[in-house]
This record gives structure tokens, sequence and C-alpha cells, in this order.
């Protein structure tokens, strides 16, 4: 049989893998770390959302209300639950006000009240026009990893570590080659990229043509809160505002701010330059006392809170959501004619089903490329906490 190849062990490649060996597929990670989920899956904000964030893009707000129980079922070993999240709107240069976004929670379906008084009284008198208590989890990026390694050894999914993909070729007789760095290659009847901010990369060698992306490298601060906040996560939005919450894989909040978080950005289709490269000669030097500086008017609590270290990574979105905020899945089968080659980006971690359910629509001949519908992706990861 045919191998099926999936180029990325972040979560995304991981579950993909795990879906065509539910397929019947042979299958092969190619991951260029040492470790799964080491890059983007592990540096970000480790929100499991529920829709609350995207006020000006109801597509993924949707989606996100939509698959926020799943995922909870679904890894729950890895899913943080026991702290209180509060949103908050800003008096001031919010893109949306009190109400619009009271009424946009309850059109998704998402739980939203206005909070309690002791949560109110943590805010400065007159910096928000509106708090709110919401469900939204935070998950553990190292328990995740955990268990997907003991899921895909258990299903036989071969993992090649310390190994990158250069580029990928149709051979004469119509499989599809992936050739290594360093010399060598794996070939198979279908190759999956899940490779976040390196696509381009892997695109542009292969002679493909690359896809409408904006670069940033970004820098999630890590800190420590005294109480009362240590047992919450607080956001303020929408627009150049913050937001805190459990970091659970360091015992830590993260803090992001959305004008000091980016340490620089890049249009891909303008400048085309290798993310990891970037990243690597990038000066890290933390913004976060802009971050908390910029904060404390909102929370004076914050400053109590303490900077322990910082994570830095690029982020990597579609030109076209730039400006609405929008997160929604990439998903392209036989990319630019080349058959059995699919590409795969998406921003959130719960996502993961939107991209599954379309792979299950897919055929590979006259046979399904992986098991369809929803209670196969639930049988797959709901055996995740196996030990």
């Amino acid at each position: 049989m045919d191998a099926a190849i999936v180029i990325g062990g972040g979560f995304y490649g991981c579950c993909l893998a795990l879906y065509l060996r539910a397929g019947g597929h042979r299958v092969v990670i190619i991951e260029r770390e040492d470790v799964l989920l080491g890059r983007a899956s592990l540096v970000n904000q480790a929100r499991v959302h529920h829709g609350y964030h995207y006020p000006r893009s109801f597509v993924t707000a949707v989606r996100s209300a939509a698959n926020f129980p799943r995922f909870a079922l679904d890894f729950r070993h890895a899913v943080i639950s026991d702290f209180s999240k509060v949103y908050a709107i800003a008096r001031e240069n919010s893109k949306v006000n009190a109400g619009q976004f009271y009424q946009f929670c309850r059109k998704i379906g998402a739980p939203i009240e206005e909070a309690q008084k002791k949560y109110a009284s943590l805010f400065e008198a007159g910096s928000v026009e509106g708090i709110f208590s919401v469900k939204e989890f935070a998950f553990d990026a190292v328990r995740l990893r955990e268990a997907l390694l003991r899921r895909l050894r258990k299903e036989g999914v071969e993992i090649r570590f310390r190994t990158s993909a250069e580029r990928i070729f149709q051979t004469r007789e119509g499989n599809l080659s992936v050739v290594l760095e360093g010399g060598g290659s794996v070939d198979g009847g279908i190759v999956f990229a899940a490779a976040y901010a390196q696509l381009n990369v892997l695109l542009r060698a292969s002679g493909l043509p690359p896809l409408p992306m904006k670069h940033e490298v970004t820098e999630v601060a890590l800190v420590r809160h005294a109480p009362p906040l240590s047992g919450m996560g607080i956001t303020v939005m929408d627009g150049p505002f913050f937001s805190t919450m459990p970091f659970p894989s360091r015992q830590a909040h993260s803090f992001t701010h959305v004008r000091y978080t980016p340490q620089g950005n890049w249009d891909d289709t303008q400048t085309p330059a290798d993310p990891t490269r970037v990243l690597r000669d990038s000066q890290r030097k933390t913004a976060c006392p802009q971050m908390m500086r910029d904060a404390i008017r909102f929370i004076p609590a914050l400053r109590n809170s303490v900077h322990i270290g910082s994570l830095y990574e690029i982020k990597t979105v579609l030109l076209q959501n730039e400006d609405n905020d929008g997160r929604p899945i990439l998903f392209r089968n036989d990319y630019s004619g080349l058959r059995g080659f699919g590409v795969v980006m998406g921003g959130k971690i719960d996502n993961i089903y939107d991209i599954l359910a379309a792979l299950g629509g897919l055929r590979d001949g006259a046979k399904a490329l992986a098991p369809s519908g929803e209670n196969w992706i639930s049988r797959l990861f709901r055996g995740n906490d196996e030990q």
C-alpha cells in the first residue's frame, strides 16, 4: 500500500495522521524538530476558543462555538477549566461596544452573563463599559503531545524526527515524492503539508504557487499573577488591547497585547523569507513591560504580576483575514493540479474538526480517503486519554 505522508508534526499534522491511519493507510509523519507539537502548537495563548474572540468574523465565531464542546470532551485530559474567565469591552477605541458584544455572543450560542461585582471591582472605574463572565478553557500542549504520541505509536504511525521536507514532485508513475533535506526521499500516493509558517517555503521550492500569507514574529510573555488574578483569565477587547490566560504547560499565565506582541511582520507574497530563519535571527527583546504598563490602566492589580520569561514564535495568517481577524481553515486538495497533494493550515487548534470533516469527504480512487462522519472523529480522539 502506498504511504500517506504528513509534513509537519504539530497538532494538525498529528490529527491528520491518525485520521488517515483510521482509513487504513500506512502513514509517515515528517517533523523537522525532535518533538511533536513543539512550535506553533505550543507557543500560543493555549486558548480553547468558544467564539468570543471574533465579533468581527461571524463565521469563525460560529465554528468556534460549535467545536468548543467537542474539543473539551475529546481532549478532556489536556483541557483546563478550573478558572474564571472574564471579557471586558474597553470604553474607548473598541471596535464593538458592550451591547453589540452581548448580542453577538447570544447569537452564536456562547454563554455570557454580566460579571459578578468581585470581578468588576478589579477594573479601573470608567476604563471599560461592560464586563462579562463567559465559558472559555485553556489547554496543556504538553499533555496533548504526550497523548497524541501514545496514540500514534499505538496505531503504528511512523514518525521521522529531525527530518525536513525540502520539496515535493510527482513521479512518472503518478506517485508523489517528498525530497528530504540532506538527501533521500519518501514516496507515497498521498501527501498533506501541515507545516504552518513553513508552507510557502515548501511550495516555492516545489515550483508551486505560494499562499497569500502574512507572518509575524510574536512574543508570548509568561507571568505569575498574584491573587485574585491567579485564578482568572481576562481579555479586554476589541482593538489594541490585551489578554492573559492560564498557560498550563508552564504553570503560569500567558500575557499578550495586540500592539506589543507582534515584533515585526512581512507580507510573504511581496517579501518571501524563510520564517524559521527570520525567527532565529530576530532580536528577542521583551515588550512585556510595555504590555503591563498599558494593561495596568485597566486592571491596577497587574502591578503585582511578575514576568518570568517569554516564548517567541512565528504567527501566520491569511492576508484576506488581516482586517476582520477571522481564522478560517485553509484546506486545498490536489493543490495546483498536483494530484494527491493537500495543503492544510488553520489558526486555531479547535478548527481540527472542520479540516477532518473536509478530509472525510474525499476519495482515493474508489475508496474513501478517510472514514467520514462525526462519530469517527470523536471515536478517534476520545481514546487519547488511554494510558
